[in-house]
């Protein structure tokens, strides 16, 4: 299943992901004349302050399964695109009842007003860059991304690159609070190289 993968110790809080997702929301999708649209094109993702002073975090939808918001949408507003597995929703059903942004584990809805509906506000957030995906394309706040806060690819790929990442990270900060520990021997450096290799090789031929 490929999704959008949030690698929150790496975001900068630059909003480069909050300005590409509202451009690619907008009627025009030109970043020049998206600022003149009225609704105002919105943002599907939310760059938040995170736990630590100075850290931030990229919130967007999980589309989950089950997903809470499609369970108790009363009109049919809320539902799943099953080829890309995506909850989307249907502004014209939907009204604004807020069912779903009450269940909502993640804070991932808000309600404005957007081209279509007039003055009325409705459920907004991210439906997952569905039109990209179907034009063999990525989530425009991945491809926007350059410090790999939000990357687009096959989840458990996504989940392997992470821990091989927090682990040499790990390693990295046991090293230097020890600056007297010995080297990794080159063996188990071999081993380990080998270990990955057999892994990309497992994968390839179908081995989970």
């Amino acid at each position: 299943m490929q999704t959008v993968f949030v690698n929150p110790e790496r975001c900068i809080g630059c909003l480069q992901c909050e300005f590409a997702c509202a451009v690619e929301h907008s009627v025009s999708r030109d970043p020049a004349l998206a600022v003149l649209q009225r609704p105002a094109a919105r943002a599907r993702v939310h760059v938040e302050a995170g736990e630590r002073s100075g850290s931030s975090f990229p919130n967007r939808c999980r589309h989950c399964e089950p997903a809470p918001c499609l369970q108790v949408c009363p009109t049919g507003a809320i539902w799943r695109d099953a080829e890309h597995d995506l909850i989307l929703i249907d502004e014209a059903k939907c009204i604004g009842c807020a069912m779903c942004a009450i269940v909502c584990p993640f804070d991932v809805i808000t309600y404005h007003a957007v081209v279509g509906t007039g003055d009325r506000n409705v459920a907004v957030k991210c439906d997952g860059c569905v039109q990209r995906l179907e034009e063999g394309r990525q989530p425009a706040c991945a491809e926007v991304c350059m410090v790999d806060a939000l990357v687009f690819g096959e989840i458990n790929d996504l989940l392997a690159a992470g821990r091989v990442r927090q682990t040499s990270a790990a390693l990295n900060a046991a090293a230097a609070m020890d600056p007297l520990a010995p080297a990794i021997p080159d063996s188990i450096t071999s081993w380990r190289t080998l270990g990955t290799e057999a892994a990309q090789v497992g994968r390839a031929g179908g081995v989970q």
